[in-house]
């Protein structure tokens, strides 16, 4: 019996989490990977090679590698001193040297895979170079992914530059034939819902027979979600068009007094949600030794109850 095939939509560290979580499921797994970031080391590649952004697609391309897979330990090595170096992730580096040998950037992320043995695809949304843009709470107009996840307020919208920004065919084609799609965790406006503002993505999740389950953050970002509870990341979502696309959220039930970015996933949270028609499922998922980020273990057996 063939895998049952699963796709992962995000970027920035959330997306390898629940990569693993794939795996360990025996699912076929493909990540689509948002190509809006603009910061360090991938925005600098950006800027100086006019090359779309290769961090988050390596930090996929390194969690789904073959155990043992050398170049996978030093594709993540970040070189911490050296003029022009400094700050580069060694995997960002041969990425760009891969688009220039296979002759584009999709090339390069199916040459990388190829060399460090992925068990899956690593896909980007798009293969348009599109500049995010955000507005905050009081109405400001935040421009460029950075700039976003930095913003001072809460965000409440963001959209890219492009009028129309055509998704990349293979994600297309792996979100229609999933048996299930994973959305999150990781940034919301920064990493999540540029991928939906891609053209015919969020088509493909709703037309697609799989099961959507949105993964909400256990922790806010500084800025771009502070104060936000679950009830308000799934909300946001609905905003940018995903209403009635998803089948389940799943929320942190746990509770941290000390830690005032938890994004609480309590009886009020829950039942927001489940208003819009959402299956909301409530677990215990924070790491305990960082509770801004998921804990594996947990994950994966929550996520084994709804998939």
């Amino acid at each position: 019996m063939s895998p049952r095939k699963a796709v992962a939509i995000g970027g920035g560290t959330g997306l390898p989490l629940v990569l693993g979580c794939l795996l360990r499921g025996g699912f076929d797994p493909t990540a689509v990977v948002t190509v809006a970031d603009d910061g360090g080391s991938s925005g600098h590649l950006r800027r100086e090679l006019g090359m779309l952004p290769p961090g988050d697609i390596r930090n996929c391309l390194a969690a789904l590698a073959e155990p043992g897979n050398e170049l996978a330990r030093v594709f993540q090595y970040r070189f911490a001193e050296g003029e022009g170096l400094a700050g580069h992730a060694l995997g960002n580096l041969i990425i760009a040297a891969l688009a220039d040998l296979e002759g584009g950037f999709a090339e390069a992320v199916e040459e990388a895979g190829r060399l460090l043995g992925v068990r899956g695809r690593v896909l980007p949304s798009t293969l348009a170079d599109v500049v995010l843009s955000g507005r905050d709470s009081a109405g400001r107009l935040v421009r460029g992914q950075a700039n976003v996840a930095e913003s001072e307020g809460p965000i409440t919208t963001v959209s890219l530059d492009l009028t129309s920004v055509p998704a990349y065919t293979p994600a297309l084609e792996a979100l229609q034939a999933a048996d299930v799609i994973l959305i999150g965790p990781g940034s919301l406006f920064t990493s999540i819902i540029p991928n939906f503002l891609v053209d015919g993505i969020i088509k493909a999740v709703r037309e697609s027979t799989a099961t959507a389950i949105y993964v909400c953050n256990v922790g806010n970002l500084r800025g771009e979600t502070t104060g936000m509870n679950a009830a308000d990341h799934v909300d946001a979502l609905m905003r940018h068009g995903l209403a009635g696309a998803i089948d389940v959220a799943l929320v942190d039930s746990s509770t941290d007094p000390e830690h005032g970015t938890h994004v609480t996933g309590g009886l009020e949270a829950v039942a927001r949600i489940e208003a819009l028609g959402i299956r909301a499922v409530s677990a215990d998922l924070a790491d305990r030794a960082n509770p801004m980020r998921h804990d594996p273990d947990r994950l994966f057996s929550a996520l084994g109850g709804v998939w």
